[in-house]
């Protein structure tokens, strides 16, 4: 595809130029159609490092099973891996339910406003809670994620290399269009995947591109195969899981040994379950 190209130089021809390939070419998507908290919540945690056809099921089918932050925090660990499966780095999926519950305790169960206090909830970086501000209160937050940075290295960048964030931070809060913030991202990230797709990635011209590690045999697949198989057999013994899991018995035993660390899994007699 060819991309747009500012039809005048500066800052006012590039959000020109933004804002008319939104017009024109702008995706739709069930979390941009709602104002609820909680709905944009999830899908913001999902989106992370997951395409949006991989969330879209997901999401629906998360929604359909928990309606609020109430619904969410009173769930057992076990229910809310078993509607993740699939979408994978399961620390999101338990970051979700221990989110719910600090928001109903902490937040009388409102999303808070203020991106420090978003800051507070598991899972929740700097980038994902200038997209929370942006999204759900339409707050003209200055925040950056991998569709954002891909623009600005793409359009501002075009020749350099090992480009910091500190270098665009600056241009994404002069630009921002602070009287439409929340769809301002949207048609900024809809631009980034057309970008994608159109040259070579702008984002390994980043000083932050890390390149994703192979997931085949890596320990995210074991633990990822560790919960599915606890979920489904709950009070396996270890060498049980070890010998479903095609991976050696160490591998293994470091894998449960952690997820018990991380509130994933509970062993008792020599037995492992999903924690509640």
């Amino acid at each position: 595809m060819t991309l747009p190209v500012p039809e005048e130089p500066g800052i006012t021809g590039f959000r020109s130029m933004v804002w008319e390939y939104y017009r024109t070419e702008g995706r739709e998507f069930p979390w941009r159609d709602t104002r609820d908290p909680f709905a944009i919540f999830i899908s913001e945690i999902m989106l992370q490092q997951t395409q949006t056809h991989r969330v879209l099921p997901k999401y629906t089918a998360f929604l359909e099973a928990f309606r609020s932050f109430s619904a969410l925090a009173a769930a057992d660990l076990a229910d809310v891996l078993s509607l993740w499966t699939g979408l994978g780095y399961n620390r999101r999926a338990k970051y979700l339910r221990d989110a719910a519950r600090i928001i109903m305790e902490r937040f009388a169960g409102q999303l808070p406003t203020d991106p420090a206090e978003l800051q507070q909830l598991p899972g929740v970086g700097p980038n994902t809670a200038g997209s929370l501000a942006a999204f759900v209160h339409d707050s003209p937050v200055v925040f950056i994620e991998t569709n954002i940075r891909r623009v600005y290295l793409h359009y501002f960048f075009p020749d350099d290399g090992d480009v910091p964030d500190s270098k665009l931070l600056p241009l994404i809060s002069e630009t921002l269009d602070r009287q439409n913030p929340r769809e301002w991202y949207y048609a900024l990230m809809d631009l980034g995947v057309a970008v994608k797709a159109a040259v070579p990635n702008p984002n390994r011209r980043s000083r932050h591109y890390v390149r994703q590690a192979p997931f085949e045999n890596s320990q995210r697949q074991l633990r990822g195969r560790v919960l599915r198989l606890v979920q489904q057999n709950p009070w396996t013994s270890l060498s049980e899981v070890a010998e479903q899991a095609g991976f050696p018995m160490m591998r293994v035993a470091q894998a449960v040994q952690a997820l018990q660390e991380e509130g994933f899994i509970e062993q008792r007699d020599g037995k492992i379950r999903i924690k509640g």
